[in-house]
């Protein structure tokens, strides 16, 4: 029996935390394990009758908190304290410690070199190392997972601790013996590296949260009493159950995804289908749960709640999608996996060998064995991902473009096809009238005709018209009323009766000029048509043009019409088209694109979130509902499309320096190790080389500032 679980981990904010988590779930025989740092998401399949509770308590004893079901909505509700946060203090106070412990390796003041200085100095930074990675260190260990708390711990409590006794014991001699600034030196630099990383995670939007917002909170549940009276309740949208009825008025959402017993309305679906007018929906259609009535009133019988509802299966391909890993993340998390158990071999080797083979003093064998611990520090390893990522978002932001972290960039180099939803993204999202046809009738007629019917209307194409031709004043009549789900219908003084409406109601028979969205009627004569589109970005064909230019396979992926999408790809040279796609159908068509090579895709809209998780890289303009800006990894923040070539480059430049950041980290350790193994490196040094490390990599990320982006 197997049984999949998503939750939330409170303090898993780095990728120590959801390495040490994930390989916890590895150790308890859990499947198909997902743990995203950025979120806090957890999710795993349980194999077997293990049970959920004992998992969760699992997790909690090494050091983390999981929000359970009944803590979830008091979890939400927490907001962060005011004022300066408890690590951020602690770092702080850190630094200012450990500045004049390391100055005093440059200078020849009395003062730094006094050994209870030195102690004094180090003691506090010592002990907040203590309270900020020996619990995790201990937890870890018992859970029989060290992590790279335990070499921290090691190394800063070894040097500490021959420090001291070299104090107490060796008074006379005591500078022969003392590291405080070492100790010190590798709490802080950890604890910076920490910082920076926490910083970058933070910045990442989380799409979830965003996502279970639409729900509306609410609904109006209709009673029926034992003689068939009705009233309506309003309650929680978490209380209706399937096959209950909730009554939905003009401008509300709907709670729930249901049919129409009753009524009929125009609904907003854009956050499904990405169509940008309203549909009509009567007796007998299909509603989602949180689309838009913009019109009409309707009631619905709920047909699925809960977790089977699409806006929660939405909500489940996000969380999926966000939880895969890149290629190099998996390469880093295989190789943190084996680091710290082999670090502390070779340290532990280091101390048999200098001392019961090479029969050096067990205090000088003790000395290297700290170095190979010092100099291990993972300190640069923490840092060669978020400086290269803190300097391309600097560059990113002054270009009119955010970059969600190294893994969106390292993906970025791969992409092979690119992937256009079409409203909102190729489109403005405006409605205008793009073309109209006469027959039989002067243009000026069939504009002041149309306009003067159409000013009844509060329909998004009505206002659209009428924003378009005004509201002529030469034209009256008796009586106008709107025929729900077809149009507008309209009687002269002379009992002349014209109407405006969809093809499926008045043009249906015809074999001529079709494919338009209003048709103007005289009685049983046709008088001409109208056809509504949302405008094309000024910059849409060049950007499409440039794409093409290098290399790139472009495609239009889009919940619109056909005809639509077909025409909208001729004017901008794309070849391949996919139109009236559902979320799902979306995510397959992306998957299937996905087999062929790395896919970007560019949308804007909610029904757009989950193939903007799915794809290899997600992209999505400023001006698009935050569901799609969330679930994007890069965002146009500038809202130009053009910025999207300049992405590509910067993504690449960025995914090169990260790499070489990542190369440099490791090449250190392979080379610095067997160094302090040997005895050619103090602790002291190695302290001082691992700080060296950080600034090399910070000064090849600072390369990014000056690369041209604006050309290959």
């Amino acid at each position: 029996m197997e049984k999949t679980v998503s939750t939330v981990v409170e303090g898993m904010t780095c990728g120590n935390c959801a390495l040490t988590i994930s390989r916890l779930l590895e150790k308890k025989g859990m499947k198909n394990i997902s743990a995203n740092a950025a979120s806090g998401a957890v999710s795993f399949t349980i194999v077997g009758g293990t049970e959920e509770g004992k998992i969760f308590d699992a997790i909690d004893e090494l050091g983390y908190k999981v929000v359970r079901e009944e803590d979830a909505g008091t979890a939400a509700a927490q907001a962060p304290a005011p004022g300066i946060e408890k690590d951020s203090l602690l770092w702080m106070i850190s630094i200012a410690l450990t500045l004049p412990l390391l100055l005093h390796m440059f200078v020849a003041w009395p003062l730094l070199h006094n050994p209870w200085v030195q102690w004094s100095l180090s003691t506090p930074v010592y002990l907040i190392g203590c309270y900020v990675f020996l619990p995790s260190a201990w937890r870890s260990l018992r859970h029989g997972i060290p992590n790279m708390d335990v070499l921290i711990i090691l190394g800063a409590s070894a040097a500490y601790i021959y420090s001291l006794i070299g104090l107490l014991a060796y008074t006379e001699q005591a500078h022969q013996y003392l590291f405080f600034e070492t100790a010190a030196s590798i709490i802080t630099l950890v604890m910076t590296g920490n910082w920076l990383e926490h910083r970058t995670v933070k910045s990442t939007t989380v799409a979830i949260d965003a996502l279970l917002k639409l729900q509306p909170q609410q609904a109006a549940l209709i009673m029926t009493d034992s003689l068939g009276k009705e009233s309506v309740m309003t309650v929680e949208s978490k209380y209706v159950r399937k096959d209950d009825l909730v009554l939905v008025n003009n401008g509300d959402t709907i709670p729930v995804d249901g049919e129409v017993v009753y009524g009929s309305a125009q609904v907003d679906e854009h956050m499904i289908t990405g169509e940008s007018m309203p549909a009509a929906r009567s007796i007998g259609d299909a509603v989602v749960g949180g689309t838009l009535v913009v019109d009409g009133n309707i009631k619905v019988r709920a047909t699925a709640v809960g977790n089977a509802s699409v806006l929660s299966n939405i909500i489940k391909m996000v969380r999926e999608a966000q939880g895969t890993k890149p290629p190099l993340q998996k390469l880093a998390d295989k190789i943190s996996a084996v680091f710290v158990p082999t670090v502390l071999a070779i340290a532990l080797l280091t101390l048999v060998i200098n001392h019961w083979v090479v029969g050096l003093p067990f205090a000088a064998a003790m000395m290297r064995s700290i170095a190979v611990m010092v100099i291990a520090c993972p300190c640069a390893m923490g840092l060669a991902t978020p400086a290269a990522v803190a300097v391309g978002l600097g560059r990113s932001a002054r270009s009119g473009i955010l970059i969600k972290g190294g893994d969106t960039l390292e993906n970025l180099k791969k992409i092979k096809n690119i992937v256009f939803d079409k409203t909102g993204t190729l489109t403005t999202g405006k409605l205008s009238i793009q073309e109209f046809k006469t027959n039989e009738i002067e243009e000026r007629a069939f504009k002041n005709v149309v306009a003067a019917i159409e000013m009844h209307s509060s329909h998004p194409i009505a206002r659209s018209v009428t924003a378009q031709w005004g509201a002529p004043s030469d034209i009256s009549f008796k009586e106008v009323k709107e025929v729900k789900g077809k149009g507008m219908e309209a009687i002269t003084e002379t009992d002349v009766v014209w109407r405006v409406g969809s093809e499926k109601w008045l043009h249906h028979d015809a074999e001529f000029d079709r494919g338009y969205d209003l048709y103007l009627y005289e009685g049983s004569r046709y008088r001409g048509a109208i056809r509504i589109s949302d405008e094309l970005r000024t910059d849409a064909a060049r950007t499409v043009a440039e794409l093409n230019t290098m290399g790139f396979r472009t495609v239009l992926l889009s919940g619109d019409k056909a005809e639509k999408c077909e025409r909208i790809a001729a004017m901008l040279g794309i070849a391949e088209v996919h139109a009236e796609q559902s979320p799902e159908q979306k995510n397959k068509m992306l998957d299937a694109l996905m087999q062929n090579g790395p896919t970007a895709m560019v949308g804007d809209g909610i029904n757009d979130a989950p193939a903007l998780a799915r794809a290899t890289v997600g992209i999505s303009l400023s001006e698009s509902t935050q569901i799609a800006i969330q679930s994007a990894t890069i965002i146009l923040s500038n809202n130009q499309l053009s910025t999207l070539p300049k992405a590509i480059r910067l993504g690449r430049y960025t995914e090169q320096t990260i790499k070489q950041n990542l190369f440099w980290a490791f090449f250190y350790n392979v080379i610095a190790i067997p160094v302090a193994a040997v005895g050619l490196l103090t602790p002291t040094w190695g302290a001082g080389l691992m700080a060296l490390s950080d600034v090399v990599l910070i000064i090849n990320s600072l390369r990014l500032g000056i690369r041209n982006i604006d050309h290959d």
